[in-house]
């Protein structure tokens, strides 16, 4: 298979036409390439092609890192949602649900959402403009010219560490989510004991296996994306912003589109298997 080079596809492709057509042609050009990119992504994987210690890096940069922000952030989450949920439950005697619902919301979409959002927002973010700004100063030329594959040493431990970390990240979403609206709840009226009977009885260990699944998807969406986007940055400094930016957007953008289909995927699931 040949290697990736987003650069030689971009100055094969053509792009005349309406702007309706290009967009359509830029829309098919950026799934083409993100596809190609996954699948010898994958290919090196599958072949032991890569080396444990960067993969071992890249999940303290990409994971580790992100999580204070994705705590904060849960947290914040977390306590505001309680703040109107206890509120409204609470006013219409049903504050023995506020638990059960909160943790639902966390363990199936707020927790493996956030964590997407924020790993996306910074690490996502930072894969792009570094391998943009080793394109645009010539270094991944460089790579080729050794014939060192950039797939391989640039792209797999990326992949890799970001979808090894984002169920760990989706996982610290879900408790600090459920430590802020477990105090914020509490504040308005519904104790801590009656708030986590209601978890136990409303919330199973299926709901957070679902989130979890979501996360691994999330994370192959968001390193594939930001790696494509930093390899086919172009026009020196102002195409790293542009690539930055770009990688940013379109891993929000495709982390909620495709969260709706998973929601529908694995609920029918559970539900056909009921």
């Amino acid at each position: 298979m040949p290697q990736y080079n987003p650069a030689v596809i971009v100055a094969s492709g053509s792009r005349t036409g309406t702007p309706l057509v290009q967009t359509i042609q830029n829309g098919l050009l950026f799934v083409g390439e993100t596809t190609v990119l996954v699948f010898q992504a994958a290919r090196c994987i599958v072949r032991g092609r890569f080396n444990l210690r960067d993969v071992v890096s890249q999940m303290a940069a990409i994971g580790v890192d992100a999580i204070p922000i994705i705590v904060v952030t849960a947290v914040s989450t977390g306590g505001v949602l309680a703040f109107y949920t206890s509120g409204v439950f609470v006013r219409f005697g049903a504050g023995v649900f506020v638990g059960g619902t909160l943790a639902l919301s966390f363990l199936l979409e707020l927790g493996p959402l956030l964590a997407g959002i924020m790993v996306a927002a910074r690490s996502g973010a930072a894969i792009s403009a570094e391998l943009g700004s080793m394109v645009v100063t010539e270094q991944v030329d460089a790579l080729r010219s050794l014939a060192v594959s950039p797939v391989q040493y640039l792209v797999v431990p990326r992949v890799l560490a970001c979808v090894l970390m984002l169920p760990v990240c989706g996982l610290v979403s879900d408790v600090a989510g459920l430590g802020g609206s477990i105090l914020m709840a509490a504040g308005n009226g519904v104790p801590p004991a009656a708030y986590m009977d209601s978890v136990r009885t409303m919330a199973t260990e299926t709901d957070l296996l679902k989130g979890l699944i979501k996360t691994l998807w999330f994370g192959l969406t968001i390193s594939a994306v930001s790696c494509r986007q930093g390899l086919a940055t172009s026009r020196g400094a102002a195409g790293v912003g542009r690539s930055t930016t770009s990688s940013v957007v379109l891993c929000v953008v495709l982390i909620f589109v495709s969260d709706f289909f998973l929601a529908q995927l694995l609920m029918g699931a559970s539900v056909a298997g009921r």
